[in-house]
């Protein structure tokens, strides 16, 4: 299974980084690929740069994909919305697995994953089978909300991958 953390947070090495990571681990048996929007830089804001392209086949290209942000004005990142326009719409993410995770200060914005992050996955073709993940940004590594989630849904999300894994194999052999 191919993982992959897309981190939308403009800081590198950040705490969404490592609750990202701690999560794609907890759902898959697979070392994840970490993805730093970050790192793409200036090319985000155009259309057509490799460097962007190619971090966009990657998403496109996984088998699960976690999308971290930190919570910015009761939202998901900028630079991740950035990223997330990059993607065709309604087929981009087609036969991606995904899990929207955000992290914040507070329970006030606890709902943001579900309410604004995962219908642009949706948007973008993405699979999300379950809720969206919200963690506090200070305890996050020690409170075992990521491995409780992980418990209650990694049956469910690898039933998924492989249900997608199963029609993207139908596709490519109905295209030969």
């Amino acid at each position: 299974m191919k993982t992959v953390v897309v981190v939308g947070n403009p800081k590198p090495n950040s705490r969404t980084r490592q609750a990202g990571t701690l999560l794609a681990a907890l759902l898959s048996s697979a070392d994840p690929e970490v993805l730093e929007v970050s790192d793409l830089g200036p090319g985000l804001l155009g259309w057509g740069d490799p460097g962007v392209q190619a971090a966009v086949d990657t998403v496109a290209g996984a088998d699960l994909v976690v999308f971290a942000s930190p919570t910015f004005k009761a939202t998901y990142s900028g630079l991740l919305k950035l990223f997330l326009d990059q993607f065709a719409t309604t087929e981009g993410l087609r036969g991606v697995t995904a899990v929207p995770l955000m992290l914040g200060a507070g329970p006030t914005h606890a709902l943001a994953p579900d309410l604004l992050l995962k219908p642009v996955l949706v948007e973008l073709g993405a699979t999300t089978p379950a809720p969206g993940l919200y963690l506090p940004d200070t305890s996050y590594a020690t409170d075992g909300s990521a491995q409780a989630y992980a418990q209650r849904w990694k049956p469910v999300i690898a039933a998924t991958v492989a249900a997608a894994s199963i029609s993207r194999a139908d596709r490519s052999a109905r295209t030969r």
